[in-house]
Order: structure tokens, then sequence, then C-alpha cells
């Protein structure tokens, strides 16, 4: 919003400055201004993309539907807003791609950042455990992660933990969900899979073995 009131506000400036100067110097404003008239038309008919665009970046400013530093998705690009004008949109996404989208070719926006985010995260573990010792510990690795005090501004709620999701094989899947603040989905996520890995190993809980176990291997929980 900032660039686009500074851009819009050097053409004013600059606009009422040549005619005020002009007015000084006694010349004639009325050919001058009908001339624009008539120019303004004619470039309304030769560039509608152009008037489509601004026209399209005017309402998503006025409606403020997404703002610098937003993570949206466009239908062309999931990103980062790095810049908002009147006609292009800005975006880097995670590839640090940078992507110029026109305004008016956005027809659906996708705003990751409003209100909050969610992480889910996927626990497999052996049919063979015992959901008795698995689900406890789980919630208790949640609980502490919610009162953790560097992670208060990342989790708007204490993660839940859902139980048994499904049984496929040999694999039980238990979901862990948690409520984060905007943009905070992908740091939880990682976290929760760090501190589970970590409980269900000193627990002695083994994940879900592929094949035939091998002496002293030791497998991932967490379905990536």
């Amino acid at each position: 919003m900032g660039s686009i009131l500074k851009s819009t506000s050097t053409f004013v400036i600059f606009a009422i400055a040549l005619l005020t100067i002009m007015a000084t110097l006694s010349l004639s404003l009325g050919p001058l201004l009908a001339s624009a008239g008539v120019g303004g038309i004619a470039l309304a008919f030769g560039a509608q993309t152009l008037v489509k665009d601004v026209l399209s970046g005017i309402f998503m400013i006025l409606k403020d539907q997404y703002g610098v530093g937003d993570v949206i998705d466009t239908g062309e690009a999931i990103g980062t807003v790095e810049e908002v004008t009147l006609r292009v949109t800005r975006v880097r996404d995670a590839s640090e791609v940078v992507w110029y989208i026109r305004d008016g070719e956005i027809v659906k926006i996708g705003n990751r950042s409003l209100g909050w985010s969610t992480a889910v995260v996927d626990i497999q573990v052996s049919c063979t455990e015992s959901l008795d010792t698995v689900l406890p510990l789980v919630r208790e690795v949640a609980h502490e992660l919610d009162r953790a005090p560097e992670w208060t501004t990342h989790l708007l709620e204490e993660p839940v933990v859902a139980g048994a999701e499904s049984m496929v094989g040999a694999v039980i899947t238990i979901p862990v969900i948690a409520k984060c603040a905007p943009n905070e989905n992908f740091p939880v996520t990682r976290q929760v899979r760090e501190r589970v890995k970590a409980a269900l190993d000193a627990a002695g809980i083994r994940a879900p073995q592929a094949g035939p176990p091998h002496s002293g291997e030791q497998g991932g929980h967490l379905r990536t």
C-alpha cells in the first residue's frame, strides 16, 4: 500500500506542479486539458489490458485481499508477496523464483496469512505397538511444546492429537493438528516431528518396518 501511495502521490504532485508552472508562464491550459481528455479516451480504447490491470489492482487494494509479507496462492505461483502495485504483484516462491503477475490476470487468490495457519503432522508407528503407550506419549509432547516459552508466539492453541486415524497394513497413522500463527505452520511442523521422534526413540517405540529388520537399524517414525 505504501508503494502505491508513493507512486500515486508523485504523479499527482508532478501534474499539479506542471499545471502551476504553465499558469505562471501565462500558457493557455484549455487546449492542453482538451487534448489530454481526447488522448485519455484514445488510450483507454487502445490499452484495455492496462486499464483492466489497474482497475483490478485498485479493487484488490480496497478490499485488502493481501499485502506485502502475505503468503498467497494466485493459481500461477505460491509465495510471499514482495510488492503490490496498481498493475503488477511481485511474488517470491519457495525456490526463490520471483514472479511478476498482472493484477488483471488474477482470477482467484488464496491468502495463507489471514487469521491463522494449520500444521498437520502424520505420525506412523507399527501396529504391534500399544496405543495406550503411544497416544499419551505424543499428547505429552504436544503439551510440552505448547508450554515452551520460545513457541508461545508460534502456537495459538495446544496441538491436538486426533488418535488413530487409519491402519493400513502394519502401519498406524496418528495425526497431530496444530493451530498456528500466520505462516508459522512450517516451523511448527518441523518441531513436532523432531520432538515426537526423540520421545518415541527414548521410549523404545520403533517405526513400521518395510522389510525384515536388520540388527542395530533404527527407522524414522514420521511420514515426510
